[in-house]
């Protein structure tokens, strides 16, 4: 269905002889922003056409949110007045049978997404609510028991709750008995990476990155503060920050206010060889993120062998151990991470031997092969 208001929402399917041919009665709507858009909900639903699941079923995409869009406030209204509309016709129109909903748990993407599941159940389609980080549910309406009642109603509505990581899939069993909760952690693709001693040894300079989302809950500003407690103590460091968000202007204030234009590069959004090639150079990755579901840049960086320091926040426990594939340091405390960094610069056999470490995990674990698995057993459990 072809709406009469430009940019309303958006119905895409996968193209491509192997997804038009193969279960053609079998489909798959997923719900999430643009896939160009840079979030972690982006990576996962390109990760999710670009898979085998792609050649298993016939996979669509219905864009929601802001993310990927460029339109005003009045066009915005517009769009958010007439999506349900556009998303009931979308999913007549793909002939889909599963609708895979994702989100974050909060208070806007979830009262968005409710209204998707409520076209959804009421077509009689199964549905599957995909977490992807945010606050703990008895904590989500700890104000009102009401619409904390309404919350449960809602999780046992949807045919799976799936949710990154152990520790969270409790929660949601804990406060929704009668939801069906289901463990499927992110994964990442694996790629060639040079983790020879040399690269951790041979550079001077200890090489720091940071790729995604540039906002303040990411910690970013706390890391460049780190960096400048480094240059303080006379260690030379270099970091360099990709991606783009709210926090840029606070970002290239705080790097001129501090002095560390020659040690910081901002180069925005970068993507396939690109990253790739900066993965490469970076010896560690600094993410003292405050809140978190399982992160891709702490997956894509011990892929690539760069050590995370980060937060033991969500589900980043389970998948790096503190000392073993990477560091854990307070959130909010720029001293911590910098004496964490300086400890990684002065001990560089140790810092190889954490991205050796890393990187098996990484292999072992959470490689894009053991999601696509894990999601088709889903969906065929439901279609």
């Amino acid at each position: 269905m072809r709406s009469s208001i430009p940019n309303v929402a958006r119905c895409h399917e996968l193209s491509g002889p192997r997804v038009t041919r193969q279960n053609s009665g079998c489909g798959v709507l997923l719900l999430g922003p643009a896939r160009s858009a840079v979030s972690g909900v982006s990576t996962h639903i390109n990760q999710i056409f670009e898979s085998p699941l792609a050649g298993a079923f016939r996979l669509s995409q219905f864009q929601v949110g802001r993310e990927g869009r460029s339109e005003n406030r009045a066009a915005m209204l517009v769009r958010i007045m007439t999506t349900p509309f556009a998303f009931a016709a979308c999913l007549i129109k793909r002939r889909a049978s599963l609708v895979h909903i994702n989100t974050s748990f909060e208070p806007k993407g979830y009262w968005r997404d409710l209204a998707y599941l409520a076209v959804a159940k009421t077509l009689r389609r199964k549905v599957i609510y995909q977490v992807h980080g945010g606050a703990s549910p008895a904590d989500f309406f700890s104000g009102s028991s009401t619409l904390t009642a309404v919350l449960r109603r809602v999780l046992s509505w949807a045919d799976a709750v799936v949710l990154l990581g152990s520790a969270e899939a409790d929660q949601f069993r804990r406060f929704a008995p009668e939801a069906q909760v289901v463990q499927i952690p992110n994964a990442v693709p694996v790629y060639a990476a040079d983790l020879s001693a040399a690269r951790y040894l041979a550079e001077p300079k200890l090489k720091i990155g940071y790729l995604g989302r540039l906002e303040i809950e990411k910690g970013i500003l706390d890391t460049v503060e780190a960096v400048r407690i480094l240059r303080d103590r006379g260690i030379q460091v270099s970091l360099t920050i990709a991606g783009a968000g709210t926090a840029l202007p606070q970002l290239r204030a705080v790097i001129a206010a501090a002095d560390l234009e020659q040690s910081v590069r901002l180069v925005g959004v970068v993507s396939g060889a690109a990253k790739q090639q900066l993965w490469q150079q970076c010896h560690v990755l600094a993410f003292p993120s405050y809140q978190e579901g399982l992160p891709y840049a702490v997956l894509e960086a011990m892929s690539y062998g760069v050590v995370p320091v980060t937060t033991a926040v969500g589900s980043i426990p389970e998948v790096m151990q503190d000392q073993i594939h990477g560091l854990f340091v307070p959130p909010r405390d720029p001293v911590a991470l910098a004496d964490a960094l300086e400890r990684l610069n002065e001990d560089r056999a140790w810092l190889h031997q954490l991205a050796v470490a890393g990187r098996k995990r990484i292999v072992q674990r959470y490689s894009v092969a053991r999601l696509a698995e894990d999601l088709k057993e889903l969906y065929e459990k439901l279609v």
